[in-house]
């Protein structure tokens, strides 16, 4: 379906709120074939984002640590490290 969808499971420190978010938005709108909101699809988006947030949230949760960290970093923290440089 998409390649680029960020591996949550294993991050040290583990995976933020914000992070869980970013990545059922993205998935959201991948599987809508959407590139933006607007005001007739972002009730049905939000209220996606949400299911699909919290059950990424259990998920993860129930879910046994990983024995090898993922090999590459999800975006927002790539874009932290670069501002803190």
């Amino acid at each position: 379906m998409c390649r680029n969808i960020t591996v949550l499971r294993g991050l040290e420190p583990a995976a933020t709120e914000q992070e869980i978010y970013a990545a059922a938005l993205q998935y959201v709108r991948k599987v809508g074939g959407l590139t933006g909101l607007s005001s007739t699809t972002k009730p049905a988006v939000d209220k996606a984002v949400a299911a699909i947030a919290a059950a990424t949230t259990t998920l993860l949760a129930e879910l046994p640590d990983r024995r090898v960290p993922p090999a590459t970093e999800p975006p927002l923290r790539r874009i932290a490290a670069r501002e803190a440089q």
